[in-house]
């Protein structure tokens, strides 16, 4: 990891067009999308023809180094244009203090963009009052010498204001937060971008996913333009692996519209805190392998909002208070519910507040005196949430998609299969034994656990082993590369204490290590002290196998910690564990 914490990296990528990448090599916030923890970059660019324009200033954590990098460069005097991709309170703060210095400067957002940016002003109570330019969709804005913009509204759930640019003579798409990552290094553009799949991947499982139908919309206008590089909001700039990546993430769309099951999230955002919860309990949802639709109620018909209730399997309300009451689009949206959904379909209820929180109570004594099932205990977070709230909302999210699961699987009716080629392979596949283990880490206050039995030996040099681990797994997000865990092997005859403790079922955030006998090892993590033996390992590699991932990791360390022979897994079927 670079020493130096901040800095803005310049760099031209074509004539005219210049990148800033502010940097942090730490994790940059508490966001789902930031938990691989390899920094990120936030880029802005600049596109100087007879008229200068700036695209995208950062957040106001790189405010200070951005504008003095960038008046080491360019006269702010000079400056015509600030096109916003998207805006929240956190990127103002930048754009406060350059307007400041800048009041001559025009903004240039989507009409979702322009309610925001006004809404801003006003609560700010800034004497600022620049001139705002409303994208539609079929405007364009030449800069000059050949640098003509092409605008591309497209909006999301989490961002109704989201909007791509396109330079015609560069060949250019500044895609804002489509294909980006949260990773920082020196590289500007994706050379060698294979070694990025883990990063875009993630970025895309945590903001894409749930917003899938959208993002689906979004890149087939996308596709129109002949982009040759996507000047990304985050991360390298794609050039290399455009073409890979934009196939990927019809792929990933693809499975993701495939799944049977249907969660829809119904949520409002004053100050984009409910936002954060409702990405990280998508995540959740999703990687369980169910679709969920994110579903902004402030930006959505509530006709579209009824659809997405009757096709669901489970929904799901999440909201803000704001002096003592729910926003009106989610009491409409609630109405809509609760007088049209089947009373057997699985709820949940989460929110943010600052002082008060009336409207979580609200909604979920409706959905209790409707007689719903939950499918999480109600989440309720006072102002910004941290690392251990995202990750116990994660947690909720799967739990509510297991049980969604659960409840489907009773409805099925089973028929008699036992004489069936099919269920003669599964007898067969069963016969596959594999060590009993507890797989056990800790990041930060993060702790996780899991019961193993696909854990198996794969490398001599360097010594490694693979464990599966299934998508819906808690610890599975505690698993990337790079990150370290122990596998803690259990004893024949001395495991059963052990095993009904982990296979219990926790409550999200529940410490899984209340009443064990623990030690930890060199690198934070618990150690079972009633084990057989243990090894502390690093993820190398990562694939994607079906509803699970297969884990290479390479031992650092271990040690026997006791008399006897390793516990077996006996399966009858090779369907379930």
């Amino acid at each position: 990891m670079n020493t130096q914490q901040r800095d803005v990296q310049v760099h031209e990528i074509d004539t005219g067009t210049t990148v800033l990448r502010s940097r942090t090599w730490q994790r940059l916030k508490f966001e789902i999308e930031y938990g691989l923890q390899r920094g990120t970059t936030a880029n802005s660019y600049v596109i100087q023809g007879t008229k200068l324009a700036v695209i995208d200033p950062p957040g106001e954590s790189f405010s200070a180094e951005f504008l003095m990098a960038f008046q080491s460069r360019f006269d702010l005097l000079k400056v015509d244009y600030i096109i916003l991709g998207h805006i929240n309170p956190n990127r103002f703060a930048t754009l406060k203090a350059f307007l400041a210095l800048a009041p001559q400067v025009k903004i240039i957002t989507s009409n979702p963009g322009s309610i925001y940016l006004r809404n801003i002003l006003k609560e700010s109570e800034s004497n600022l009052n620049p001139e705002i330019m409303i994208i539609r969709g079929d405007e364009t804005l030449d800069l000059g010498l050949g640098h003509c913009l092409e605008f591309i509204p497209t909006p999301l759930p989490r961002w109704p204001d989201e909007m791509c640019s396109y330079d015609p003579k560069t060949k250019v798409l500044f895609s804002d937060k489509f294909f980006g990552s949260h990773v920082c290094g020196q590289q500007v553009l994706d050379e060698g971008w294979a070694v990025y799949e883990e990063d875009r991947r993630y970025y895309f499982d945590c903001l894409m996913a749930s917003q899938a139908q959208q993002v689906e919309t979004a890149l087939e206008k996308i596709s129109l333009k002949s982009a040759n590089l996507y000047a990304t909001g985050h991360g390298p700039l794609v050039k290399y692996g455009l073409i890979d990546l934009t196939k990927d993430y019809n792929f990933w769309l693809r499975a993701q519209k495939q799944q049977d099951s249907r969660v829809a999230l119904i949520y409002a955002s004053a100050y984009g805190n409910t936002a954060i919860l409702a990405q990280a309990i998508a995540r959740g949802i999703s990687k369980s392998g169910i679709q969920v639709e994110c579903i902004n109620a402030e930006a959505t018909d509530p006709e579209q909002i009824k659809d997405s209730i009757d096709l669901c399997s489970g929904f799901i309300f999440g909201s803000p208070t704001l002096g003592g009451h729910m926003p009106t689009p989610v009491q409409t949206a609630l109405g809509i519910a609760l007088g049209n959904s089947d009373k057997t379909k699985i709820v949940g209820v989460f929110g943010s507040y600052g002082w008060s929180g009336e409207a979580i109570d609200i909604l979920e004594n409706k959905f209790k005196d409707a007689g719903y099932r939950f499918g999480f205990e109600t989440i309720r977070v006072k102002f910004k949430p941290d690392e251990a709230i995202l990750k116990t909302c994660e947690e909720a999210g799967t739990d509510f998609a297991q049980s969604l699961k659960k409840m489907q699987r009773s409805r099925k009716a089973r028929g008699s299969v036992v004489d069936s080629q099919t269920a003669k392979t599964e007898q067969a596949l069963g016969r596959i034994v594999g060590s009993l283990c507890i797989v056990t880490c800790q990041q930060g206050e993060i702790k996780g656990a899991m019961v193993a039995s696909w854990v198996t030996q794969a490398t001599f040099n360097p010594p490694g082993i693979t464990v599966a681990v299934a998508k819906e797994r808690a610890v599975e997000s505690l698993l990337h590369k790079g990150d370290s865990f122990v596998v803690n092997i259990l004893a024949e005859g001395q495991y059963v204490g052990l095993m009904k403790h982990f296979l219990k079922s926790f409550a999200p955030g529940e410490d899984r290590f209340v009443g064990v006998d623990i030690t930890t090892s060199q690198k934070g993590h618990p150690i079972l002290n009633q084990s057989l033996a243990y090894l502390e390992c690093q993820v190398q590699d990562r694939m994607e196998c079906g509803d699970h991932w297969l884990i290479y990791a390479t031992t650092e360390q271990g040690k026997v910690l006791g008399e006897g022979i390793t516990a077996i897994h006996h399966r009858k079927s090779g369907t379930f564990y």
